[in-house]
Parts: structure tokens; sequence; C-alpha cells
């Protein structure tokens, strides 16, 4: 049975390419909004578990990703509808290039940000880097209208701007192809944010936020005309069936969450506790064991290279993960993934000793990045489901599994439908991957 959902007035925040300034405009708009007083709800587009992070803090609202290849169109549309409840407006931040995406579809597109756009009716604020250019800038903006049926450059916002004559020759362009230029934000090495080999440090790492976020926001609020901008907003109405019946992988999930085990899709514990889990949270870095009445332990992905140490030292978490594990299932993705292997040898080309709940040893000593969509395959029942069962992801790792002991437990395949290396481990009641799963209703 199909029906009707109404999403409160949106944008999506979109440019050419990565490095443009999506973020920088996305976090000061959210913030210069929150601070007007309105109740903003972020999205995220595609698969990202730093950005969301940041949305969070900028507006004290949960930030949910939203990812066309693979999460199934029901499942996000109510998402998207369920979590604007009582929002003034919704801002979703885009990935990458706005119309990049995979060569196949997946769900209900290809993964680029514009599926959202057509899907939702929200129009796109435009973000470009014109350093280097002027005029020439309006013909980039031109060839994003019409370029697909459903989506809308509502107005431009100029980044990396000089003189006040370099913004009128590319504001006076884009008025002459019919974009109104709502802002321009000036060259400046000081609004940034730290990074690291993943993208952005996390939200709960970086030194002083609330003043970093408030001055990101005060720099939109001087260079770009943030009342106009959001009055470009429109409502949306979409037509959606049911979300199909998710099975969570336990009805108490023991979820480790602290600065090693943080990544972890918000739509994920919503969807598991709107199906009656209860999660209960946990800190390895704080030497916390799992609780031992819970159903499974679940281990996100995160950063545990940078505190392999702790871990290695973390002499009631380690414990306790080993007798929860002859008893009851434990699952690990990437990070948690590797926390569960016998070692983990960091940057530094240092081996730390980990939980030993799997035959696995991963390095960080020499870096190769693995980034792509994935879907899986289970080759054995577990608290995932049962054999044959399909889910779809990504991955997203620099870490090399130098050696492995145990049976595989998924079977991959990419974007392109071509087989990939599995990336997984199962051994008794533990398993775990490099792949992070985004929609947990199989296929």
């Amino acid at each position: 049975m199909t029906h009707a959902l109404t999403l409160p007035p949106g944008l999506i925040v979109g440019a050419p390419r990565s490095g443009s300034g999506k973020t920088t405009l996305t976090l000061g708009l959210l913030r210069a909004l929150h601070r007007r007083g309105l109740s903003v709800q972020p999205f995220k587009c595609g698969p990202d578990y730093i950005d969301p992070a940041f949305h969070e803090r900028a507006v004290a609202r949960t930030s949910y990703n939203v990812d066309s290849w693979a999460m199934r169109w029901p499942l996000a549309a109510t998402l998207m509808s369920k979590a604007a409840e009582g929002a003034d407006l919704c801002i979703a931040e885009a990935l990458m290039g706005f119309f990049d995406g995979v060569s196949l579809p997946g769900q209900w597109g290809n993964g680029a940000s514009a599926d959202l756009a057509a899907a939702t009716g929200w129009p796109v604020i435009l973000i470009l880097d014109v350093s280097g250019q002027s005029q020439t800038a309006a013909a980039v903006a031109r060839g994003f209208q019409g370029l697909r049926e459903g989506v809308t450059i509502a107005g431009v916002v100029l980044n990396r701007t000089g003189s006040e004559r370099h913004i009128r020759l590319a504001s006076d362009a884009m008025a002459a192809v019919g974009l109104p230029v709502v802002g321009a934000l000036p060259r400046t090495p000081t609004i940034i944010l730290p990074e690291r080999h993943l993208g952005l440090v996390q939200a709960e790492e970086t030194e002083a936020l609330e003043a970093r976020l408030d001055a990101l926001a005060d720099f939109v609020e001087a260079h770009v005309d943030v009342g106009r901008l959001a009055g470009l907003a429109l409502s949306g109405t979409v037509t959606v069936e049911a979300p199909p019946a998710v099975r969570p992988p336990g009805q108490r999930i023991a979820l480790a969450r602290d600065a090693a085990f943080s990544f972890v899709y918000p739509h994920l514990i919503k969807v598991w506790r709107s199906a009656g889990a209860e999660i209960i949270p946990f800190s390895p870095l704080a030497d916390e064991a799992p609780d031992p009445t819970a159903d499974v332990v679940w281990l996100p992905g995160g950063y545990p290279e940078l505190h392999a140490g702790a871990l290695a030292a973390a002499s009631n978490f380690k414990a306790g993960m080993r007798r929860f594990a002859e008893t009851r299932p434990v699952h690990g993705e990437c990070g948690g993934y590797m926390a569960l292997g016998a070692g983990l040898v960091d940057a530094d080309g240092a081996r730390h000793e980990m939980l030993g709940l799997l035959g696995l040893e991963t390095s960080f000593a020499v870096r190769k990045m693995t980034l792509g969509y994935r879907k899986a395959r289970l080759l054995a029942a577990c608290a995932l489901g049962e054999a044959g069962r399909s889910f779809a992801g990504h991955e997203f790792h620099y870490a090399s599994v130098t050696s492995s002991t145990d049976e595989e437990l998924f079977a991959l395949t990419d974007s392109d439908g071509r087989a990939v290396p599995s990336g997984s481990s199962r051994r008794g009641l533990v398993t775990g991957s490099f792949f992070h799963l985004i929609d947990n209703a199989a296929l």
C-alpha cells in the first residue's frame, strides 16, 4: 500500500566537485539558522560518517545519511519524513560533484546527490570555487541547469572570491543566465577544520568545536544573505510504499561507542529501535565490558589504530568480550573488525595485541585505500541473518589484511557487479568485515 509523505521546506548544498566549500557553507549556514531560532534538520547525501557528526553539533539535531544506491527509497523517504518532524527547514549536504555517482543504478539511483534533489523537489544551492575565473563560472552554473529533469538550481554562492570587481563580474554573468548570487565567500585560510586520512577529524575530537562553528556562522552571516537563501527552500510531497521489514541483530544490542568506535549510521540505530531493539552503549577505551545481559555485541568502525595501545591494555574490556563470545554473537565493522583480530600494526609499524577472537592481522604500516559501494551476500548464518541473505553498503579503509586464518563471512560485489575480495571473517559466533552496512533490510 502506498502513502504520501510531506517533507518540510528544504535545500541541498551542491558543487561541481569535492573541495569547493560545501562543508564550510553547510556548517556555517546550519549554525547561523540555528542561532536565529529556527529548527533545522540536516542530512548528508551518500555514505559519510564524519560530516553528519558536525551537522549534529551545529544544530543539536541528529543528521541522517540518505543514499540512493544502497538505501531503498521507502526507507529513505520514511527516514527523512520522520527525522524532519517539527523542523522549520531541511538542509542536505551533497557528496563529491553533484551529479557524480557510479555507472550502474542501485536501489533508486546511482548514488549521485542529484538523485535526492529529483526525488524530493528540494532546490539546490550551488557553491562554486571561482578562484582563477570570473564570468566563466556562469558557464559552469548554466551547465547544471536543465541537465537533469526535476533538479532545480535556485541560487549560487561564490567561494574563494577576490576583489569586489571579481565578485561583480561573476555575479553579473550569473544574472545573465538567470541564477541569483546569494553570497560571496572571500578567500580565507583561517576558516578550516582539521583533516585526517578518512576526511575530517571527528566532531568530538575537534578542539573548541563550538567556537569554530560559531566562527563559521559569523563568516557565512557576513558574506551570505542567509534569509534570502533560506527563502529559496521548497517543501515536497513524496509517495512511497511501506518500508521493508528490518530484523535487528539482537533484541538487546551492546554497542561499542567512544572515540575509537564511533562509525555507526544513526539511521541504523533508529531502525533497530523502531523494530523493538534496545541499544546498550559501552566504551572499550574506558575499559568497559559489554553488558552481560545483551544478546549481541556490535563493534562499529572508527579509528582503533589511533587508540591501539589503550585497547591492547584494556584488560576488562578484552576479558568481557571473550566471555561474551563464548555463548553469544559478536560482530565488528571495519575498525571493529580489526579490533576482533589477533593484532593490529599501526602507522609507525608497532604491533598491538587485539581481542584475538578472529585469526586476523591488519596493518596501517603501508596504506592502501579501499573505497566503494558493495553488495554483500552472507555465506553462513550469523547475527545479520541466514546464509544467502544480501545487504547493501560500502567499504572505506586504508588498512591491509596481512594474514587471516578464518572462513569468509561475505561474498562481495562492487557497484559494477564484479566480485571483489571479501574482507571478512567468521569463527564460531564471531563475525566481522570491512563492509559497512547501510540498508539492514535483505535485498
